[in-house]
């Protein structure tokens, strides 16, 4: 359901990317970069509530379920700014293509998995290919449009998105209960089609390739440094801190600094441009979507799996109480954004994850025989608040604290923080996965106060390095 969420956190990226194209059938490329990445936001919340099927069916354990939500994750944290940079070289119509194409196997390989196994490198190909599809769907929906006319265009996708994102989990859910779970897989494979047919009809061909050198090394940097430090933050929550896993951290995390400084050696070339940390509140937006986001991924991995394992409900109903978070987003978001237009992103930046810890202390009232009205909706409620608050000035602030030239290379990482955030916190979540009974409902609540924490910590995060109206 955070893939709801994620649909706003992107849209900076159209935002960012200047008009070159003079397109006959606009409407026809909103409704291909839709489809096109409704792909990754369905995909990425629908697993969610299949999580205790996929356990039954392969007999899976908490570090099993928690590889398949970040075996996807993974790829399309590292990638998506190569992604992006790669559409730049080859052509922003042949990337969304191939990723779309790819995407679409790859879900086929997830619906036949015969294996665990199998199922994880189906799903390291979907997060490779979404993060192929993803900033190429974006970047060609921002050339499209100009002035008013792209922000209603970034508008209608970033709605559309969400909306997808949102009812994921619910027609995943139903899926479920009236089949199995190879079922979530096959949702993607139409709507792939349509997408590949409208680019293939409705985007103009690329004119060129680009010149730019990828920044292949730093990818391969991040992908192995991430890689292997969720890896052993995986195995430590699950099986303590044995064997190979704390050489582990420290290769990881030495490849990460490794990676800092070839992206510095890189300069302007580079993947993430150092120059973007020059900005204090461009530091404090990244921490602050770190730390958001990471909450809110752990919550919606662990609140269906909750809900279906503790408090009896089926896999659609799970699917479906998380619905009311999308919906008041959307009613909220505008008088939010009005609000952040005339006190400046930094006064709702801080109250709007503050709101969010709260919605989560609420969420301890869930459990066994916990109705639904009393309990869940309003967590739920009190969160979407808080998010509406903090999701609406953030692209703006976003791409605000830095200059006009890395104003795309910004809303790219802020993109792939949020993502990573999730990864790093669904690395962490091993224990209340493992936990039956009684044990599960006293692990969720530390993981939910955890996941308040977290929140204030974003909230600390806006209110001390954010400029009051950042300035590049």
């Amino acid at each position: 359901m955070s893939n709801a969420l994620h649909a706003l956190c992107d849209a900076g990226a159209a935002s960012a990317t200047e008009k070159i194209d003079d397109i006959s059938h606009p409407r026809l490329i909103i409704a291909t970069t839709i489809l096109a990445s409704s792909l990754a936001f369905i995909d990425g919340s629908v697993v969610n509530v299949g999580l205790p099927a996929i356990a039954a069916s392969f007999q899976a354990d908490a570090v099993d379920l928690q590889w398949v939500i970040n075996a996807y994750l993974l790829p399309l944290s590292a990638l998506l700014l190569l992604g992006g940079a790669a559409g730049d070289r080859f052509g922003r119509r042949r990337l969304l293509i191939w990723g779309v194409g790819l995407f679409a196997l790859a879900s086929l390989a997830c619906a036949v998995a015969p294996s665990l196994r199998l199922l994880l490198a189906a799903r390291f190909l979907q997060g490779v290919s979404a993060a192929m599809l993803m900033p190429n769907s974006l970047a060609i929906l921002g050339q499209t449009f100009s002035g008013e006319a792209k922000g209603r265009a970034i508008g209608i996708w970033a709605a559309s998105g969400a909306a997808a994102g949102a009812l994921g989990p619910v027609l995943g859910g139903w899926l479920i209960d009236i089949g199995s779970w190879h079922l979530i897989f096959l949702i993607n494979v139409p709507i792939a089609l349509a997408a590949m047919a409208l680019a293939w009809l409705g985007i103009p061909r690329d004119r060129h390739d680009g010149d730019e050198p990828l920044d292949s090394f730093g990818a391969i940097l991040a992908t192995a440094g991430l890689g292997l430090t969720t890896w052993s933050l995986t195995e430590a929550t699950s099986h303590d801190w044995a064997g190979f896993t704390p050489g582990a951290l420290v290769a990881g995390l030495l490849l990460l600094l490794v990676f800092v400084w070839v992206e510095g050696r890189k300069g302007e070339h580079a993947m993430m441009p150092l120059a973007l940390f020059g900005s204090a509140s461009f530091v404090g937006l990244t921490l602050l979507t770190f730390l958001l986001y990471g909450a809110l991924g752990g919550l919606f991995v662990l609140m269906p799996y909750l809900l279906i394992e503790a408090a009896g409900y089926t896999a659609t109903q799970a699917g479906a109480a998380l619905l009311p978070l999308p919906l008041v987003i959307s009613l909220t978001s505008p008088l939010a954004g009005s609000l952040a237009a005339r006190t400046g992103p930094r006064i709702m930046l801080t109250l709007g994850p503050v709101i969010v810890a709260l919605g989560f202390l609420l969420a301890l009232r869930i459990g066994p025989g916990a109705s639904y009205w009393t309990s869940v909706l309003p967590a739920m409620f009190v969160i979407a608040i808080g998010m509406a608050g903090a999701v609406a000035p953030l692209t703006t602030a976003v791409l605000m604290s830095v200059d006009a030239r890395h104003t795309g290379s910004a809303s790219g990482f802020n993109s792939a923080v949020a993502r990573t955030g999730g990864l790093v916190v669904t690395a962490l979540i091993g224990s209340v996965i493992a936990a039956k009974g009684p044990a599960l409902i006293s692990a969720f609540a530390a993981a939910t106060v955890a996941g308040a924490v977290l929140c204030v910590a974003a909230a600390l995060s806006a209110f001390l390095l954010i400029a009051v109206r950042p300035q590049p």
